[in-house]
């Protein structure tokens, strides 16, 4: 008597899929994630950079920066206090007739970004960055 095979998985088979899938899956998804909250760093570069371009044009005309960002102009930049997709705040720290510094803080889910926390840029287009501990960092920016 020969008996046909049945067509189809074993349990056996389907049980190594699954825990290939699974080891896969534990080892990608922090490794995307890492590479998301990297790609958004850009954001908070080009918003200071915006702002500083900003800040230098009020400097052109009113011999003196502002502290004003969300203001329209002529009394202040008239930028956002938060960046395009929300990611960062936006904060001018300090300005006079001398200089100014302005951050992007993470926020939100950018918050877990522990490495490059925070940004800054002053007057002469310095531009810093610091971790979750307060730390100075120097690759957040060329990232």
């Amino acid at each position: 008597m020969n008996r046909s095979r049945t067509k189809g998985f074993t349990l056996i088979e389907l049980l190594i899929v699954v825990a290939v899938v699974a080891i896969l899956t534990i080892i990608a998804v922090p490794s995307y994630r890492a590479y998301v909250l990297r790609s958004h760093r850009i954001e908070a570069s080009s918003a200071l950079l915006k702002l500083s371009a900003a800040q230098e044009q009020f400097y052109l005309q009113n011999n003196t920066y502002t502290d004003e960002l969300t203001t329209d102009p002529p009394g202040g930049l008239g930028l956002q206090d938060v960046t395009e997709n929300g990611f960062y705040d936006i904060v001018i720290d300090a300005a006079d007739a001398t200089g100014f510094q302005a951050t992007a803080s993470a926020k939100g889910g950018q918050a877990d970004d522990a490495h490059c926390a925070e940004f800054t840029i002053d007057e002469t287009g310095a531009k810093t960055a610091r971790d979750s501990s307060d730390a100075a960092v120097t690759d957040c920016w060329s990232r």
